[in-house]
């Protein structure tokens, strides 16, 4: 195996996109607790010293793995608030949601089953994005605890069907019908016309 130095570039691609991949294929299958950064430089056959060039402790590279996460949240919550109606902001979060689970099936498996990342969204100042707005635009056009308890579920749903090994097998698109009919139903949202 060949070692790379802090700082030396490579032809496979971005040294620290490609810390942050393996970071999280290690992370679904050791766990976060069970990766050593030392474990993350012998996967890229790199040296300790080139992951500390990038990141300075693990937190950082959890923090970097989840990211793509918010970007993704944080654009899909503001197409859902710029509509009019509330439950066109439903239907989009819903629609939203679901494809950014699904686009992230190992990374929303390890945030609903690590309980270091609940802290790291505490700790954000934008933690609420993936906490709080989901919720308040998906039980908008159902105000009320009745909403809010439906909306709630719609999102555990999302995750739970995420992470069910039993469920592992169907193929994207079956997975987000299937989770889109159900999430309507429990909001009481009516399936768009173009869909």
């Amino acid at each position: 195996m060949t070692t790379m130095q802090a700082g030396e570039s490579t032809t496979t691609g971005n040294t620290r996109d490609r810390l942050v991949g393996v970071a999280l294929e290690l992370f679904t299958g050791h766990g976060f607790a069970g990766t050593s950064l030392q474990m993350i430089a012998d996967r890229l056959g790199i040296t300790k010293a080139a992951v500390y060039h990038h990141f300075k402790t693990r937190d950082e590279i959890l923090a970097a793995v989840i990211e793509p996460v918010f970007e993704e949240a944080r654009r899909v919550i503001a197409a859902a608030a710029a509509l009019h109606t509330p439950s066109a902001r439903a239907e989009a979060m819903l629609t939203g949601w679901v494809d950014l689970a699904i686009r992230h099936r190992a990374l929303i498996a390890f945030i609903a089953a690590e309980p270091c990342v609940k802290p790291l969204l505490d700790g954000r100042a934008d933690g609420a994005i993936l906490l709080e707005q989901p919720r308040e635009l998906l039980c908008a056009h159902h105000p009320g605890p009745a909403g809010q308890v439906n909306a709630e579920l719609a999102l555990c749903g999302i995750a739970a069907a995420i992470t069910k090994p039993a469920l592992s097998a169907l193929d994207d698109e079956t997975l987000r019908r299937y989770m889109l009919e159900s999430g309507r139903r429990l909001l009481g949202l009516r399936r768009p016309r173009n869909s």
